[in-house]
């Protein structure tokens, strides 16, 4: 197993012969933070698997469905708010090469909630509290987590209510993987909560067993990991941080 941080919340995961990839985007599209992470390439005969919990400019781009050209077995896995944004025109426009009901069979839409298989592969799919969906994916007898933009958002100035909406859908998110052994999970760190950041990566340590915790959606604040691992009063769980500092870093090899 060998995972490749590219940027961002963006993710490519090797497993065996299979390759799945989380959240890319070109770096440039959110005004937030410029990236140049890339993706990795592979040989054109890949089983590759590209999931999109949600259309936000910094999780989702339509560049993806370019690497059909290049790979012929490739699945696409997005959050079903996504599918209005590729209408025929679209897919058209993008793909004037390939036939719309062509790509169209490679592209498969998820609400929160539901359960998609693939030979090899499991797709299960969470709320998240945001926007979208979190997936956590069955790969060759490994289990991957991605949470998108699940987290528990708490954010100054927002209603009481809206914090609490916040609070109690995540808790009720996470609740779904209490019994779930998970080998690696992407979760998100955003420095931009300020005192609050920890809040969801906090309850998701406490709540669900994972060998690996990969930080995520930190806008290249990479120093954050680890003043949370001084910060964890448990070194064992510390240990099981892993700490991401440029793009298109190898952060785990197993």
């Amino acid at each position: 197993m060998k995972i490749t941080y590219i940027h961002h919340s963006a993710f490519c995961v090797e497993v065996n012969r299979k390759v799945l990839v989380f959240d890319y985007y070109d770096g440039k599209s959110s005004g937030d933070c410029i990236y140049d992470g890339s993706m990795p390439q592979f040989p054109e005969d890949t089983e590759m698997y590209v999931f999109s919990s949600h259309g936000h400019r910094d999780h989702f781009d339509m560049e993806v469905l370019k690497w059909s050209y290049r790979y012929k077995n490739i699945q696409y896995i997005f959050a079903k708010e996504i599918k209005k944004k590729l209408g025929n025109s679209a897919l058209q426009r993008i793909l004037p090469d390939i036939e719309v009901s062509e790509i169209k069979q490679k592209i498969h839409y998820m609400k929160p909630l539901e359960r998609l298989e693939f030979p090899g592969v499991e797709v299960e799919t969470l709320l998240s509290t945001d926007s979208g969906v979190a997936f956590l994916v069955t790969c060759e007898g490994k289990v991957f987590y991605h949470a998108g933009d699940l987290n528990w958002w708490h954010w100054e100035g927002e209603s009481e209510e809206d914090n609490r909406y916040q609070e109690d859908t995540y808790k009720e998110q996470i609740g779904y993987l209490s019994e779930k052994h998970i080998d690696v999970a992407f979760v998100v760190l955003d420095p931009r909560q300020e005192k609050d950041m920890f809040l969801g990566m906090d309850y998701f340590i406490q709540h669900v067993k994972a060998e690996h915790i990969v930080p995520m959606h930190m806008w290249k604040q990479y120093g954050y990991i680890s003043k949370y691992k001084d910060y964890l009063k448990d070194k064992n769980v510390a240990a099981n941080i892993v700490e991401v500092s440029e793009e298109n870093q190898v952060c785990l090899y197993i």
